[in-house]
C-alpha cells in the first residue's frame, strides 16, 4: 500500500495535511472516495487535481485507502465516518473487542477511566458508548488531532477528552480505572519482549496497581510465567482468531479466562489436571486458541466428558457430541497411521475432490498434502494431521455441529 508522500516544503507537515481534511472542502472531497477503486488511483488523482489543490487530493486519497481497511475492524458505519493513520488501522483494537472490554469495565462500575497509549481513539470510542468518560491519552501530536477528529464525527466530544502527553506524566488519581495498550511494534515489526514495549510492560503494571481497577492490553503470546500474581489474565478470541490477552487488576486475581466472541462465551480455569490420554472416539474436538492460550483445555475436556488424543496435543475426543462454543467438533469416520499412499487410494475409492487439511503436532504442510493428492470427485473430507498416542496419524472426518 501507498501512502501520504511525506512533508515537504510544499506539503507541509503532516498535521498540516490532516488539518486539510477536516475542512469542508476536504470533507466533501473524502465523501467522494468512498466507493473509489485503488487500482484506478492514477486516473481518480488526475481528474480530481482539475478541482482540488494536489495535497489535499494525495492526503484524501491517503485517507480513503486507510478507511477501506479499516472496514474490517470498524464496520462500515463507522470506518467511513472516522479518520486513520497507517499505525492506527494496524494496531487498533477489533470494534467487537472494544466493545466486549467497554462492557465489562462499565460492569465493574466504572465510570471515569484513563485511556492511556490511546492511539487514534478505538477503545475510548466503545468506553465512551457504553457510557465511562474518557481520558484518552498518547504523545504523537498527529494521532490525538485524529482521536479527537474520531470523537466529533462519532458525536462523543462530551465524553471523550484528547490529551497530547507522555503517559508516565498523567495523574489518574479520581479516575475509576485505568486502561493501558502499550505499542507492541516497532520499524522492524512486532516486539515479542514487553519490556521493549511503549511503555515497558513493568511500568504498565506499576500505573495499573495504582488504581482501583485496570486492564493491560498485551500480546497473546505472553508467558504465563511473567503474569503477576494479583492480576486475571484474559484471552480474547473474535471469530475463531485470537486477537489478545487482557492483564486484569481489579477483578478476580489469579483467574485464567478465555473469551470468545461473538457470544461473549467465557471459560474460567479451575486448575484441573491435565486429562487422561484416551483412543480416539466418534468425535473430535478442537479447541478455540484462546482456550489453548489460556491453558484451559482440561476444563473444556471436562465439559466435553472427553480425553486427550496424545498427552502433547490439544485435540480432545469423546464418543457424545456435545454442544460447546469452547471448541470445532468432527465426526471422525478413519483413523490412519500416515501414508500417502493409502490416503490418496482411500479419497480415490471415495470419490472425494475437495479436502480441508488441518494439522497439530505434524510436520507435513497441509499446501503440499494438498498438492500431492491430485484429487477429484465431488465428495468433500476433513483430514487432521496429529499424533495419536505418540504415533504420527492422519484422521479422516467432517465437521458437524451439536
Amino acid at each position: 500500500m501507498r501512502h501520504v508522500p511525506a512533508p515537504n516544503s510544499s506539503t507541509g507537515s503532516p498535521t498540516d495535511a490532516f488539518a486539510a481534511l477536516l475542512t469542508d472542502e476536504g470533507r466533501r472531497l473524502l465523501d467522494t472516495l468512498r466507493d473509489y477503486d485503488p487500482a484506478q488511483e492514477l486516473a481518480t488523482a488526475t481528474r480530481l487535481r482539475r478541482e482540488y489543490p494536489a495535497e489535499l487530493v494525495s492526503a484524501a486519497l491517503g485517507q480513503a485507502r486507510l478507511r477501506q481497511r479499516a472496514v474490517a475492524k470498524f464496520g462500515a458505519e463507522d470506518a467511513y465516518r472516522m479518520f486513520f493513520t497507517p499505525n492506527g488501522v494496524e494496531q487498533s483494537t477489533r470494534k467487537s473487542v472494544a466493545e466486549y472490554r467497554a462492557g465489562r469495565f462499565a460492569a465493574l462500575g466504572v465510570r471515569r477511566l484513563a485511556d492511556l497509549c490511546c492511539g487514534i481513539g478505538g477503545d475510548a470510542i466503545a468506553l465512551a458508548r457504553a457510557g465511562v468518560f474518557v481520558l484518552a491519552v498518547d504523545r504523537d501530536p498527529l494521532t490525538c488531532d485524529v482521536a479527537r477528529a474520531n470523537a466529533a464525527a462519532l458525536g462523543l466530544s462530551d465524553l471523550i477528552e484528547v490529551r497530547c502527553a507522555d503517559v508516565a506524566e498523567i495523574d489518574t488519581t479520581g479516575y475509576d480505572a485505568v486502561f493501558v495498550d502499550p505499542a507492541r511494534r516497532g520499524g522492524r515489526g512486532r516486539i515479542f519482549d514487553p519490556e521493549a514495549y511503549s511503555p515497558p510492560l513493568s511500568w504498565a503494571i506499576g500505573a495499573a496497581r495504582t488504581a482501583p481497577r485496570a486492564a493491560l492490553k498485551i500480546a497473546p503470546g505472553v508467558p504465563h510465567e511473567a503474569i503477576p500474581e494479583d492480576a486475571e489474565a484474559e484471552w480474547i478470541s473474535d471469530g475463531g482468531d485470537v486477537k489478545e490477552a487482557v492483564l486484569w487488576f481489579g477483578a478476580e486475581p489469579g483467574a485464567r479466562r478465555a473469551t470468545l466472541l461473538p457470544g461473549p462465551a467465557s471459560l474460567v480455569g479451575e486448575g484441573l489436571p491435565d486429562p487422561a490420554v484416551r483412543p480416539v472416539g466418534r468425535y473430535l474436538y478442537e479447541p478455540d486458541g484462546a482456550v489453548i492460550r489460556a491453558h484451559l483445555v482440561a476444563e473444556a475436556a471436562e465439559e466435553l466428558a472427553g480425553g486427550l488424543i496424545d498427552e502433547t496435543i490439544a485435540y480432545v475426543t469423546s464418543d457424545e457430541l456435545r454442544p460447546t462454543p469452547y471448541a470445532a467438533a468432527y465426526e471422525i469416520t478413519d483413523v490412519l497411521p500416515f501414508n500417502l499412499k493409502k490416503l490418496k487410494a482411500l479419497l480415490r475409492e471415495r470419490e472425494v475432490g475437495v479436502v480441508t487439511v488441518k494439522k497439530r503436532g505434524s510436520a507435513v504442510e497441509p499446501e503440499e498434502l494438498r498438492k500431492k493428492l491430485k484429487l477429484e470427485g465431488v465428495n468433500s473430507c476433513t483430514i487432521l494431521l496429529t499424533r495419536v498416542a505418540g504415533a504420527p496419524t492422519m484422521l479422516l472426518g467432517h465437521p458437524v455441529r451439536a
